[in-house]
């Protein structure tokens, strides 16, 4: 072969190396972007499952293609800042500044998708977090103020209430979760035309919890733990709450949240859906 047919060659297989980089970039493009907003302060049960969640998610946008960045800034939440991504996570807590809160509402009234877990839906009159937002925790959330919790966090089985959504219908009809710290609601969310429960404590799970406080522990009733609002794209997660060990001030993570089978597929699935995303797909951990 000639120098010139050698460098023709040449020249062709870099053409090739270019448009197949060029294509696989284009394969590669991630399907959507997800920014996870978190305080990670105070309760070590919280900021050990913020942590936790920060390195799980990263994994799995990975595996599944989508992007995720993460903050402590709640100054971002605004309008610019929210326009770069189709969904917003809550890891924690919420927005306390009122120009915050309005822009959030903005985005989620505009399309955007929300998934919010455990602590972010808390708030109580006299506390730190007061129920003084109410678009937010009476219309969007639908569940109002906190009511009680079980103790210590525990895990749970539970059961599937709407095995017909798109999240829920490839997980079993029940299943038992990660430990976990179980909130109780001001507002009985089966009255809420608008809310869509996908799951509940179920029965046999009782008695949750283990005290010690008699009212720590749940003999019966019914406790949505997950749910939408038909008027938003958005999941509500009450988990998000490891176990730590308080009583031998050693401050050891003694459970985690993520790495459960059933309970991780109904987040991704979660994750996927609103991402506007093909979803029951074989999600593997």
């Amino acid at each position: 072969m000639d120098l010139f047919s050698k460098i023709n060659r040449w020249l062709l297989l870099c053409m090739l190396l270019f448009t197949t980089s060029g294509m696989a970039k284009s394969i590669l493009k991630v399907k959507f972007s997800v920014i996870a907003f978190y305080t990670a302060k105070n309760d070590r049960a919280h900021i050990s499952y913020v942590h936790e969640a920060n390195r799980w998610f990263p994994k799995m946008a990975a595996k599944y293609n989508f992007s995720y960045d993460t903050t402590s800034n709640w100054a971002n939440m605004n309008e610019k800042f929210l326009a770069r991504y189709q969904i917003v996570l809550f890891l924690d807590t919420r927005p306390e500044d009122p120009v915050q809160r309005l822009a959030f509402q903005q985005y989620m009234e505009k399309g955007g998708a929300w998934m919010g877990f455990h602590f972010a839906a808390f708030s109580l009159a006299g506390s730190t977090f007061p129920d003084n937002w109410n678009w937010y925790h009476h219309q969007f959330l639908g569940s109002g103020s906190y009511g009680s919790n079980t103790w210590r966090p525990t895990s749970a089985v539970l059961s599937v209430e709407n095995s017909k959504h798109p999240v829920t219908r490839p997980l079993p009809p029940v299943f038992r979760s990660s430990p976990n710290e179980w909130y109780r609601w001001e507002n009985d969310l089966r009255k809420n035309p608008d809310i869509d429960i996908l799951l509940a404590v179920d029965s046999s799970s009782f008695p949750l919890g283990t005290g010690p406080k008699a009212h720590e522990i749940w003999y019966n009733g019914y406790y949505p733990v997950a749910w939408s609002n038909k008027k938003y794209k958005m999941i509500y997660v009450n988990m998000g709450h490891n176990d730590i060990d308080y009583e031998h001030h050693t401050n050891k993570e003694l459970s985690f949240t993520f790495g459960n089978t059933s309970q991780d597929k109904f987040i991704m699935e979660g994750l996927l859906w609103l991402g506007n995303q093909k979803i029951n797909s074989g999600f593997k951990n």
